[in-house]
């Protein structure tokens, strides 16, 4: 077999060009995950960049290889999201006039982040495709350097020195999770690992509906359409790069598919209960140790959080989300005499069982009931399911027959 494009001497040489520039993210103990999966668990947290990122390891390594011409001329990359922060951030700070094609569409504030970080924007293409499109034409006419978000050697060794931080602070690691999108990561991390312990087991972590590299390793072919919304679009590709393909071929053991709930419950604890933002891309790593625990029963598992670029509302919708599912906020209804204080009465039972009234809702109108009586839907908060059947119990004996709404279907 021929040798591959990226060694471990190239990720020790990005090591060394990147010391001094990016600092060692941090490497933490997860005793909670510990416990669920039986193991001894560190998470990697690449959250803790300046952008928030690992894609800052890549870009500054590719960038810190342009040679006077090229940092004269400019780079030019394809990204709505962190390849566009790590891109712009080191090309500012290093004075390489940088151009970011965007999609159209992309969201106001990861446009403006972009420019304020001295890049040049430019919208183009109503997708990813498109964009990146756009992206090579302009750098062969305006004859700027292509920064490719995964498929180039400098960018996977750039990634790699992720590996060589991680064993260092836990050199008896014996699994390596790792999310995967175009491949860039989990290349550089095998490179690195393998070398360094041969016998250690790198697992690839991709969104179900983005399965391409997951279904390229078992020859089939890589889906062709959109796979639809996905919490962790930072992973959403549906077509890894050539060199990263060969490199995962040969140095990653197995792929693991998560679904969308897995991620979401996974970006949930590790806000909850380690206090860790991360996307839904960072924390894939951590929805496939929640989909198998018992794989990793006895093992000491390091897990590459990614990214922590998550938008703020869709986090807070997320941990709404979750209280839900955990009995913890629900929405009841109640049958009603519409008679003076009957409301007070019911407030008075759901607050003397330390229950708490979020949202009210008093039907008499557009609900089949009879005239003399209402139905009363409560958003409430509760501790736990078992509250709320206590809750619910309560109600019923005070003669306001109750029961739980479980989604929009129960209106």
């Amino acid at each position: 077999m021929s040798a591959l494009p990226v060694s471990l001497a190239d990720v020790r040489r990005a090591a060394a060009a990147l010391s001094g520039a990016i600092a060692a993210a941090p490497t933490v103990a997860a005793p909670v995950l510990s416990e669920i999966a039986g193991a001894e668990v560190w998470l990697k947290l690449e959250t803790q960049h300046p952008t928030g990122s690992f894609k800052e390891r890549g870009a500054l390594n590719r960038l810190l290889a342009l040679d006077a011409r090229q940092r004269k001329g400019g780079v030019v990359a394809m990204s709505a999201g962190n390849h566009a922060q790590g891109v712009a951030f080191h090309a500012g700070r290093l004075q390489v006039p940088a151009t970011i094609v965007m999609p159209r569409g992309t969201p106001f504030t990861k446009i403006d982040r972009t420019e304020a970080l001295g890049a040049t924007v430019v919208l183009a293409g109503d997708g990813l495709a498109a964009a990146r499109r756009a992206a090579n034409a302009l750098a062969k006419s305006r004859g700027l350097t292509l920064i490719h978000p995964y498929d180039d050697p400098a960018v996977i060794a750039g990634q790699g020195t992720i590996a060589l931080e991680l064993l260092a602070d836990v050199p008896a690691l014996d699994t390596l999770i790792v999310p995967i999108g175009g491949g860039g990561l989990i290349s550089g991390i095998a490179v690195a690992a393998k070398a360094l312990n041969p016998a250690l087991s790198v697992i690839g972590v991709q969104a179900a509906l983005y399965p391409a590299m997951y279904r390229l390793l078992r020859g089939e072919p890589a889906a062709t359409a959109d796979g639809g919304t996905t919490l962790a679009e930072g992973i959403a590709v549906k077509q890894p790069g050539r060199i990263t393909r060969r490199i995962v071929a040969t140095l990653v053991d197995d792929i693991v598919l998560v679904d969308e709930a897995a991620i979401e419950n996974a970006v949930k604890f590790l806000i909850e209960r380690q206090r860790i933002v991360a996307e839904g891309a960072g924390a894939a790593g951590v929805a496939a140790l929640f989909a198998e625990p018992g794989r990793y029963r006895g093992r000491k598992v390091g897990v590459v959080v990614s990214g922590g670029n998550i938008d703020a509302r869709l986090l807070a919708s997320i941990l709404m989300r979750g209280l839900v599912r955990e009995g913890c906020l629900v929405r009841l209804r109640s049958e009603l005499p519409d008679l003076p204080g009957t409301l007070a009465r019911v407030a008075g039972i759901v607050g003397g069982l330390g229950a708490n009234i979020v949202e009210v809702h008093h039907q008499r109108l557009f609900h089949d009931t009879s005239v003399k009586r209402a139905e009363l839907d409560l958003v409430v908060e509760t501790q736990n399911r078992r509250h709320v059947d206590a809750l619910i119990a309560a109600l019923v004996a005070a003669g306001f027959p109750t029961q739980l709404l479980l989604g929009a279907e129960d209106n």
